[in-house]
């Protein structure tokens, strides 16, 4: 088998809160759609376009999100990509390590181009130009992280210190350094050596291993164990559950990149951001004549300097000034621009309050499609359900709830008990308690149909799986 020059490894387990209420934990910022037609994580693959002589990629999500990652990547035409299941956060070193042992299983020791899913590049060219230089460097045992040329005094970004070099484009790196204050960080940028830390990195999975063995051995061996007893499920790589959970939870930076002395770093200029806030994100979007970034249904008079999202309905400001509006189905943002480093602590006081919109939109995707949870009251709940075609719900009963479904559009495909019938349009079935059942779209479009649950329980945990095609159980 021909070794392939490079092997991205892409990065989606986050959970995002810095961008609540669009990015959720059921749901974070690499999926969303911010800019353009594209999700993050989709506009991060096409990126690697550019890059000569790559392998598939190893993409490193949750087990919760593994369908919305198989699906995006199914949207854009990527078949051949290997998806490594976390049975638990462990952070980004057992993440890469994982890839790198996975990687090692397939070709003789490929380089690895590390790339976090949610990240915004603008400037391809520049970013290639980047990776071939990294390359070299990586070929010659260093391990390479990027350094982005600060466009400003930024606070919430890490900093690097890099030595400068008359002729290789790898300079070798002095110092991490945490998030400055804003005097500190002037200084970073005055003094032309400090470079804000983008988190990306490349380096042969042999070396990276090397260095993680002699600095981190308990995250070496959890990440070996876990790989060698992986499982194969569907086109998903399901690491061994036990093993990975007993590595210590630890970035890349402290276990590995502060610590050996084979750190090297190439300046990037290539209009990056790590959209961590909604300032970042106004700072990147297309802006009009006012500079207002709006995006859905959005009318605006007399705003200046505001962002402006809507998802579910019209949205329309008056007067507004350095502003921050982003509206979804059942949550709704209003905020200073100059507080968007804050949104992290409203999100904390929600989850203390035990607020379900803290951590689930009101859309909650499935491996055979959505549902939206329209209406609700003390023993009924109505939902919206679409099932993609050919897509089938698992074999399932209810002890708590009776179900009745009306077919809106589309032809469904109904198991209830032991009777098997179709539906069509404003046709319905009644499903009771107890009652085993299923629903499938055997059609070629979307079925959609509305679901009425009734009963003293109404949660989602009351589904006993009988049959699932997902492998859930």
């Amino acid at each position: 088998m021909s070794t392939p020059t490079l092997i991205p490894v892409i990065l989606c387990g986050g959970s995002g809160t810095r961008l609540w209420p669009l990015s959720r934990e059921t749901y974070p910022k690499q999926f969303l759609r911010l800019l353009g037609e594209d999700s993050l994580l989709q506009q991060t693959m096409k990126r690697l376009s550019c890059v000569q002589g790559l392998g598939p990629a190893i993409l490193v999500s949750n087990e919760s999100s593994r369908f919305v990652v198989a699906e995006q990547l199914r949207e854009i035409g990527i078949e051949n990509a290997r998806i490594l299941l976390e049975p638990a956060r462990r952070n980004t070193a057992p993440a890469i390590a994982s890839a790198a042992l996975h990687a090692l299983s397939e070709y003789d020791d490929p380089l690895l181009l590390v790339l976090p899913s949610d990240h915004v590049i603008k400037d391809h060219d520049a970013f290639c130009t980047a990776i071939h230089y990294a390359q070299q460097a990586a070929s010659k045992g260093d391990l390479v992280t990027f350094g982005i040329k600060p466009q400003s005094p930024e606070t919430g970004y890490g900093y690097i210190r890099a030595g400068s070099t008359e002729t290789d484009p790898a300079q070798p790196v002095l110092e991490f350094v945490e998030k400055p204050n804003r005097t500190t960080a002037e200084q970073y940028v005055a003094s032309g050596n400090y470079f804000w830390n983008s988190g990306m990195f490349l380096f042969r999975a042999s070396r990276y291993l090397e260095e993680l063995t002699e600095f981190q051995p308990r995250v070496a061996e959890a990440c070996r164990e876990a790989v060698a007893n992986a499982k194969k499920d569907f086109d998903f790589i399901r690491l061994e559950s036990k093993a990975y959970s007993a590595s210590p939870d630890i970035a890349i930076d402290y276990a590995v990149m502060e610590k050996t002395n084979r750190a090297s770093m190439i300046a990037m200029d290539a209009q990056w951001s790590d959209i961590g806030s909604w300032a970042s994100v106004w700072d990147v979007a297309d802006k009009d004549p006012d500079l207002n970034a709006a995006q859905g249904d959005v009318v605006l008079q007399d705003c200046e300097n505001c962002l402006v999202h809507g998802t579910s309905r019209l949205v329309t400001a008056v007067g507004l000034r350095n502003t921050v509006v982003i509206e979804t189905a059942d949550a709704i943002l209003i905020m200073d621009t100059e507080r968007a480093q804050d949104t992290k602590k409203l999100v904390a006081e929600l989850q203390r309050s035990k607020r379900p919109e803290s951590t689930q939109h009101r859309q909650i995707f499935r491996p055979w499609g959505s549902y939206d949870s329209i209406g609700n009251g003390d023993r009924f709940q109505v939902k919206r359900i679409s099932v993609k075609e050919g897509a089938k719900l698992s074999l399932q009963m209810h002890h708590h709830r009776a179900e009745h479904w009306v077919v809106v559009s589309g032809t469904a495909k109904i198991t209830n008990g032991d009777k098997e019938y179709l539906l069509s349009e404003n046709q319905s079935t009644y499903i009771p308690i107890g009652v085993v059942h299923s629903l499938e779209n055997p059609g070629k479009i979307p079925l959609e149909l509305i679901e009425i649950q009734s009963g003293g329980y109404l949660g989602e945990d009351d589904i006993v799986r009988l049959q699932d095609r997902y492998g859930r159980t």
